[in-house]
C-alpha cells in the first residue's frame, strides 16, 4: 500500500480509517477523502476515494501485490480531474511449504485411509499430510506443479472442505500426467489415490467437486471462473489424446462430466460406467469401487470406458436395440401396415417414420383416396391421424369419412339413389369413430398456416393423443413466405426435410398432397412426380412418390376406375413401382380391387396417351 503512496501513522485493522488520497491530495481543502480497510486476520486490504471528481480505488493482498485489482489514473485538462487509464492484472497467492504448519499424518487418519483401501505408501507418495486447523486436525492434500507447491486443500473426516485462500487453481496431482497420453480425471482426492492404488498414476482430479446442473451458455476463457483450473492446466492437457471422464455416478458427477468434456473437446473424451456394488446400488465414485469390488474390478472400469457421446454422432452399436426388433418383427409393422387393397400391397405399404407425397391432376381424388386409406388402416391397426386439410369445410371431410367407415351415404333420395342412407344409430357411433381416431389442425382466422405451425400442432397431437399419421392437404395452401434470397427449390427443400425430420423423429407417418403445375396441352394421361408445381425435390426427398389418375373417357373403360400409380419406393422391403386400379364408388366412398378386365383395357388406353404425350 505504501507503494500506491497511502501511508499511515498507525495501520488500524477491521476499521474504516480516512487518509489522505495520493492521487488527487484532498482537492484544495486538502480533504481525507481516501476510505482505507484493512480486514482482521490481514488477508486483504481495500480503500477508495470518495471526492466526486477523483473516485479512486483499489485492493491488494499479502505477499507483495498478490491480487491487484486497481485502477491508475491520469489528470486530465482541468485541476484535479482524474481519468481512468487501466486496469491491472489479477497476481496469485505464492505458498512456501515451511508457512503452513502441516505435519505427517497420525495414525488415526492413516487407519483412515487403509479403511478405504489408501495405502500408506500412495499417501507418501502424494505428500498427503496433515494440519490443525480451527482446534481440529484436517487431512491437508498438497496440490503441486512442477514440485513447486501452488495450493492446499484441507479436509475433515466428515467432509468438510477449506482451502488456502487467494491461491491459483489447478488439478490435484497435475505433476502425474506431465508427459501422459492417456489422462483420466475424477472428482475428488481420495478417488485420484484410488486410482493410484490400481495402478493408474496418469490420473488428476478437479479442485472444487462437481455443479449441481449443467451449465446453458459456455462462457469465454477469461469469465470461465468455475473451470479457470483448467485453462491453467492447459499445456498438460493439450499433450493427452485421450481423456477419461471417470466423474461420480451421481447427477451432479454427471453433469461435471459434460462441463470438462465440452472445455477438453468430446471428440478425445471417454467416459466410464460404473459398476454395481450389489443387487440394487451402483458405485458413485471408483473409490467405492476400490473399497467393495477390488483393485481389479477399478481396472476394469477404466478398461471399459466408453467414447464420450457427441451430439449428431453414433455408432451402430447405438442402435442394435433397434435393429435387433427390426429383424425379429417386434413391433409389427417392420414390413409396413396393408392398405386394404390386394394390388395396392404388392406395391406400397405404410411405415411409420415415412415420408409420401401424393399427386393428380385437380379431381382426381387424391383426397379421397387418402381418406379410404386411413379408414383402411384404422379398421386394420386402430391408428389414430392428424388431418391437416385446407380444402375441405369440417362437416364435408367429416360426410367422406363417415361414409367410408359405414359404408353408406350420409343422405338418401337424390344423393344415395336406391342405396339406404346411415341409420341415426349408425350416425351416432360413426361420430364416436370419428372423434376417437382424428384431429384437426385448423386456422381460426383467414391467414395461411406455415409448415413450421402446422408441425408443431402435429407433435402436441403424436404427444398428447397418440396419433401414428399425419396429413397435410394440399401444399399450396400453406403459407410459402420465404426470404428474398432464397429459391422455391432451396424452399421446398427446406420444408421437406423438416418434415422427413419430424416423421422419423415422431415414428408418424406424413401424406402430402401436392398439385402438379399447369400442363400444356394435357390429354387426359396421368402427371408424373416432376410435374410437380415447385421442384424436383418433392420426388427427390419422399420416400414414396405416388399419382393418383381417375379415367375420364368413358371408351378407355369404366369412369369410376381410378389409377395408384406407385413412381418412386425409397424403402425395397414394402413396396416396388407399379401400377394399381380401383374401383370408385360414388355413393358410398369405397374403394375396390378393380377387375382384371377393366384393368388391361385401361392400362393399353393409357399407354397410347402415354406414347402421344411424349
Amino acid at each position: 500500500m505504501k507503494k500506491e503512496g497511502i501511508n499511515s501513522e498507525r495501520w488500524k485493522l477491521d476499521i474504516y480509517d480516512k487518509l489522505l488520497c495520493p492521487v488527487c491530495n484532498g482537492g484544495s481543502t486538502e480533504e481525507r477523502s481516501l476510505s482505507v480497510f484493512i480486514r482482521q486476520d490481514g488477508l486483504s486490504a481495500s480503500w477508495k476515494c470518495f471526492r466526486a471528481t477523483c473516485g479512486w480505488k483499489g485492493s491488494a493482498k499479502p505477499d507483495g501485490v498478490s491480487e491487484v485489482s486497481q485502477a491508475k489514473y491520469v489528470r486530465g485538462k482541468e485541476n484535479n480531474q482524474v481519468v481512468k487509464a487501466n486496469q491491472a492484472v489479477k497476481v496469485y497467492r505464492k505458498l512456501h511449504e515451511e508457512d503452513l504448519p502441516l505435519e505427517p499424518l497420525c495414525d488415526e487418519l492413516v487407519t483412515y485411509f487403509s479403511e478405504r483401501m489408501i495405502s500408506a505408501g500412495t499417501l507418501q507418495r502424494n505428500n498427503v499430510m496433515q494440519r490443525k486447523w480451527n482446534k481440529k486436525i484436517v487431512i491437508a492434500f498438497t496440490y503441486k506443479r512442477g514440485k513447486v507447491l501452488v495450493g492446499c486443500k484441507y479436509r475433515e473426516v466428515n467432509k468438510k472442505f477449506s482451502q488456502e485462500p487467494n491461491t491459483e487453481k489447478i488439478l490435484y496431482g497435475l505433476d502425474d500426467i506431465k508427459q501422459a497420453r492417456d489422462v483420466i480425471i475424477v472428482e475428488g482426492e481420495i478417488d485420484k489415490l484410488s486410482m493410484e492404488e490400481a495402478g493408474y498414476r496418469n490420473c488428476v482430479s478437479v479442485p472444487d467437486g462437481a455443479p449441481s446442473q449443467v451449465s446453458n451458455k459456455l462462457p469465454d476463457k477469461d469469465e470461465d471462473k468455475k473451470y479457470q483450473y483448467l485453462w491453467n492446466c492447459k499445456e498438460y492437457l493439450d499433450k493427452a489424446s485421450r481423456i477419461i471422464l471417470a466423474t461420480d455416478a451421481d447427477p451432479p458427477g454427471q453433469a461435471l462430466a459434460e462441463e470438462l468434456a465440452r472445455r477438453l473437446g468430446k471428440e478425445r473424451c471417454w467416459r466410464v460406467i460404473w459398476p454395481k456394488k450389489n443387487e440394487t446400488d451402483i458405485c458413485k465414485d471408483a473409490n467405492e469401487v476400490l473399497m467393495f469390488l477390488g483393485t481389479q474390478a477399478l481396472k476394469k472400469v477404466i478398461e471399459g470406458a466408453e467414447l464420450y457421446p457427441i451430439r449428431g454422432l453414433f455408432n451402430f452399436k447405438d442402435f442394435f436395440p433397434d435393429i435387433d426388433n427390426y429383424y425379429l418383427g417386434i413391433r409389427g409393422d417392420e414390413l409396413g401396415i396393408p392398405t386394404g387393397w390386394k394390388c395396392m400391397d404388392e406395391l406400397y405399404k405404410v411405415v411409420p417414420g415415412e415420408l409420401t407425397i401424393v399427386t393428380g391432376v385437380p379431381n382426381s381424388g387424391k383426397s379421397e383416396w387418402i381418406d379410404a386409406l386411413l379408414c383402411n388402416i384404422n379398421d386394420q391397426c386402430g391408428w389414430k391421424f392428424v388431418l391437416c386439410s385446407m380444402e375441405n369445410k369440417v362437416r364435408d371431410h367429416a360426410r367422406k369419412l363417415l361414409e367410408k367407415h359405414i359404408k353408406k351415404p350420409f343422405f338418401g333420395a337424390r344423393y344415395g339413389g336406391s342405396v339406404e342412407r346411415m341409420s341415426p344409430d349408425e350416425f351416432e357411433e360413426g361420430k364416436q369413430w370419428l372423434n376417437e381416431t382424428f384431429h384437426l389442425i385448423r386456422c381460426d382466422d383467414d391467414c395461411l398456416p406455415s409448415i413450421d405451425w402446422v408441425l408443431n400442432l402435429a407433435k402436441a397431437a403424436v404427444l398428447r393423443h397418440g396419433v401414428r399419421g399425419l396429413v397435410i392437404d394440399p401444399y399450396n395452401e400453406l403459407d410459402h413466405q420465404r426470404p428474398s434470397n432464397q429459391t422455391e427449390t432451396e424452399y421446398v427443400s427446406q420444408i421437406l426435410t423438416k418434415i422427413k425430420r419430424f416423421a422419423q423423429h415422431h415414428s408418424c407417418h406424413v401424406w402430402f398432397v401436392a398439385h402438379p403445375k399447369q400442363l400444356q396441352n394435357w390429354n387426359g394421361a396421368p402427371p408424373n412426380m416432376y410435374d410437380i408445381s415447385g421442384s424436383a425435390h418433392f420426388i427427390n426427398k419422399c420416400d414414396n412418390g405416388i399419382v393418383i389418375h381417375r379415367n375420364r373417357d368413358p371408351d378407355a373403360g369404366p369412369i369410376d376406375v381410378v389409377q395408384v400409380s406407385m413412381k418412386k419406393v425409397r424403402n425395397k422391403v414394402i413396396g416396388t413401382i407399379g401400377d394399381a386400379f380401383l374401383t370408385y364408388d360414388r355413393v358410398t366412398g369405397e374403394y375396390k380391387d378393380a377387375d382384371k378386365e377393366i384393368v388391361a383395357k385401361v392400362v393399353k388406353q393409357q399407354s397410347k396417351k402415354t406414347a402421344i404425350r411424349r
